[in-house]
């Protein structure tokens, strides 16, 4: 019988013809980049609507990077996870089996749309006249940074400041430690992530800087107004490299596999560099990199492969429990 014929009876007999479910993915993320995924989401939906007339229906998660990807591995059934480091999703690998461990080689620039940079945020006027990362340890300044052991944002943060010390002229890991501990005595409350710290700046109006991604200080801006707070772009940063993944075991039991590639793969469509862009997330398209050149300030950058090696030996060293993080803190 011809699928015509089919057709046909059902209607006949008052029946509806079948037709696809709706999809549900859940994307786990970290809680600075809720502004980016809430433009690009319906973009996405429309567009894969057009090209295959199926409708996915996409559900949000937004924590602290470290602690979303343990969700993820104790049980939250993440179709995609979008990180802002490497060894959060590595942890899906290695702990729970979830993702094979090269996962990163799957998507182009190493499964990396779209990177961003750490900034300082000051009060309007800059009264601490902070310019660098010498500002920060001044006595009088108070820095508000994210807990580098359960954010990405944090963690970044602290790496920038480690290696903008190092690369210091005459600059050591000695020098370094001891710079980054004097930072520390200047940081009266950690947050567990990026967004949790903005409020803890914005709102409570505690501390005198905010380190944070260039991303979030757009962020901020539209939620704030740009007449609180000025911009400071430091002489040397970090750049934040921001990875995507699938998560296998979800996708496979779920049978949601092509639509949560499709989903990733997006990200690199001009749409969705455009939209990275506009959410001042620097695009890895040269074309819309080069029209979106002027909200992006030249700056140096170091990744945290050339500083520090992979970054499963940065984390063992700097943020595993009892690691360079915990002793530094504990003497504060």
């Amino acid at each position: 019988m011809t699928s015509r014929i089919v057709l046909s009876a059902l209607v006949a007999f008052g029946l509806s013809a079948p037709v696809l479910a709706d999809v549900t993915l859940l994307n786990v993320s970290y809680d600075v980049m809720r502004d980016f995924y809430k433009d690009y989401n319906p973009v996405f939906q429309k567009a894969y609507k057009a090209k295959t007339g199926e409708a996915v229906t996409i559900q949000q998660s937004h924590g602290g990077s470290s602690k979303q990807a343990l969700s993820v591995v104790n049980g939250l059934p993440a179709d995609v996870i979008t990180m802002n480091q490497v060894t959060d999703i590595d942890l899906l690998a290695d702990k729970g089996a979830l993702i094979p461990k090269d996962w990163a080689k799957r998507l182009p620039n190493n499964s990396v749309p779209f990177t961003s940079t750490t900034v300082f945020l000051v009060r309007k006027g800059n009264p601490k006249n902070v310019h660098d990362w010498a500002d920060l340890v001044k006595p009088g300044v108070q820095v508000i940074i994210a807990n580098p052991k359960t954010s990405g944002n944090g963690r970044y943060a602290y790496l920038a400041a480690w290696g903008a010390a190092l690369k210091q002229p005459g600059g050591s890991e000695a020098k370094a430690r001891d710079y980054v501990s004097r930072l520390f005595k200047n940081v009266p409350v950690l947050d567990t992530g990026g967004r949790a710290a903005t409020t803890t700046f914005m709102q409570r109006q505690i501390g005198d800087v905010l380190i944070t991604f260039e991303n979030e200080a757009e962020m901020i801006s539209r939620e704030f107004g740009r007449g609180s707070f000025e911009l400071v772009y430091p002489k040397l940063s970090v750049s934040a490299e921001n990875p995507v993944s699938l998560v296998d075991k979800v996708v496979n039991k779920k049978g949601s596999r092509k639509e949560a590639e499709a989903y990733l793969k997006y990200l690199w469509s001009p749409e969705g560099q455009e939209i990275a862009a506009k959410n001042y997330l620097r695009p890895q398209d040269k074309a819309v990199a080069a029209k979106y050149a002027a909200q992006f300030p030249p700056v140096k950058t170091f990744t945290v492969a050339s500083v520090f090696g992979n970054w499963e030996a940065v984390a063992k060293k700097h943020f595993a429990d009892g690691g360079v993080f915990d002793q530094i803190y504990a003497k504060k």
